[in-house]
């Protein structure tokens, strides 16, 4: 589990860098999941901050659901409480 917090598009690519980093660690395994939670709280914090969302978004859930041969997309869970912007969870299975 990894936490984010800063520019959107800043914890975007942090984000994807530390999965490419941790499949690597991992290397070989039969099963995993990707869970990605987001304030909606610090969320808001950053767009009134001047942070925009899109294309960002797009572009990133995009590469996370093609570069790195998973099955589907990460689950994106949205918390309402406040917390770090980003949260990153990996599960797998050797």
């Amino acid at each position: 589990m990894w936490t984010f917090d800063g520019p959107f598009g800043t914890c975007l690519a942090d984000i994807e860098d530390t999965f490419r980093r941790a499949i690597v660690q991992v290397g070989d395994v039969s099963r995993i999941a990707v869970m990605i939670e987001l304030s909606l709280p610090a969320l808001r914090t950053r767009m009134h901050a001047g942070d925009a969302i899109q294309p960002a978004w797009s572009h990133f859930v995009g590469a996370m659901a093609s570069r790195y041969g998973l099955p589907t997309a990460p689950r994106i869970r949205y918390l309402k409480t406040r917390a770090t912007l980003a949260t990153l969870v990996i599960a797998y299975r050797s």
